[in-house]
């Protein structure tokens, strides 16, 4: 068993999820980086754990594994110091290394910088070598340095990247689950409703007939929270198909969805939107079906006439939509808010989890887009959506 050193070590090592795997190409471009400006014919970026030495990034030879007994970085990250050697022969303590005596390679000239994790733990080394004694001048050693921080940077950002995918998964599936185990007896909690409703109709109980219709209000409120959320972690998520698609016939698809709700609230709705970007449709489906639902109930919760215009137009870089609504719209100070997450701004009392525009959020910036609002020309908010010309079909 190795020390609690080691121990620790191989914890953290498990965490970047870097052994045994293809060399990722951000590391082989620092190993590459090091060579040139360093000048010298090979560079590895090794992980070291408590017996064995992986290279998992290498330039100027293949990639390979050896006993960490066999290791010339063994020393660098006990000591957790950068260590640069002219000639190997030379030093009495690693003459006779397999690396150094021909057992092995024949190296000279070595340097190394520790891989150091924020909790300030060594776990490998970015090293060069040479068959050739050499002198690494000090602006090097410290170009050296700074390469090492840099491919720990790299390592923790693959860290925090599996960890916020293998979130997002738990809580998508999480949202499933729940979604599904309360959709089924919610739908028969309103089938049951609807049938009390209607005997208390017929038997003239008007009393019972309106408490009944507020529980069956308050069951597709609970409905349409279980469709926000399963929404919201759904959405957005960069490995869907991305087709090109008209944005007119993506508004008409969401218009249709909302068709009870215009023709309830007698909306007039105007769309201008004929251009065409790359992206995601069901992601595109929700997202204007949630800014158009938005727009149609604060304009419509201050007047019985709203109105709702939705343009497209083509922009220097890439395309910008425009939701606008005659409603009271939205206080400079709140339009940032009600981005949050179970946020309705200074509007406490409307339905659902607030989760609407932050769905809206997360797909816009899946696009590589933003997203923002302001006072509309009609009175009342504008949404505005900006798609990059990298995503747009230009």
């Amino acid at each position: 068993m190795g020390s609690t050193q080691d121990l620790i070590r191989r914890d953290a090592i498990a965490t970047y999820r870097v052994v045994g795997e293809p060399a990722d190409a951000d590391l082989q471009g620092l190993v590459r980086l090091a060579t040139l400006m360093c000048d010298v014919p090979v560079a590895v970026i090794n992980i070291i754990d408590e017996h064995s030495q992986h290279q998992i990034a290498a330039v100027g030879i293949e990639r390979a594994m050896c006993a960490r007994k066999d290791s010339l970085c063994s020393i660098v990250i006990e000591q957790k110091k950068p260590l640069v050697i002219a000639d190997a022969r030379a030093d009495e303590a690693l003459a006779h290394h397999p690396f150094v005596d021909g057992t092995l390679a024949r190296v000279r000239f070595y340097a190394s910088s520790p891989l150091i994790t924020p909790e300030g733990v060594a776990i490998g080394t970015l090293c060069l070598f040479d068959s050739h004694p050499r002198e690494l001048a000090p602006d090097r050693r410290e170009a050296l340095d700074l390469l090492a921080g840099q491919a720990m940077d790299v390592l923790e950002l693959r860290r925090i990247t599996h960890e916020l995918f293998t979130a997002n998964d738990r809580l998508e599936r999480f949202a499933a689950q729940v979604t599904h185990d309360l959709s089924n007896p919610l739908s028969a909690v309103t089938g049951f409703i609807e049938l009390a409703a209607d005997g208390a109709e017929s038997l003239g109980a008007p009393d019972v007939t309106h408490a009944l219709e507020r529980a069956d209000a308050a069951s597709v409120r609970m409905a349409r929270m279980l469709a926000d959320l399963l929404n919201y972690v759904r959405v957005g998520d960069s490995d869907r198909v991305r087709n090109e698609i008209t944005l007119a016939d993506v508004i008409r698809v969401a218009l249709d969805d909302l068709a009870a709700v215009i023709t309830e609230s007698r909306v007039s709705v105007t769309v201008e939107a004929n251009e065409r970007i790359v992206a995601d449709e069901m992601a595109c489906e929700v997202l204007f079906q949630n800014l158009i639902a938005n727009a149609i109930k604060f304009a419509g919760a201050s007047r019985d006439a709203p109105r709702v215009e939705i343009r497209a137009v083509s922009i220097t870089d890439g395309v910008r939509v425009t939701v606008d609504d005659d409603g009271p719209g939205i206080s400079p100070d709140q339009r940032e808010r009600v981005f949050g997450l179970m946020e309705r701004g200074d509007n406490h009392n409307l339905p659902g989890l607030g989760l609407g525009l932050s769905t809206c959020r997360r797909i816009v910036e899946s696009h590589g887009g933003s997203i923002g609002i302001t006072e509309s020309p009609m009175g009342g908010a504008r949404f505005s959506l900006i798609f990059p010309r990298s995503t747009s079909a230009a």
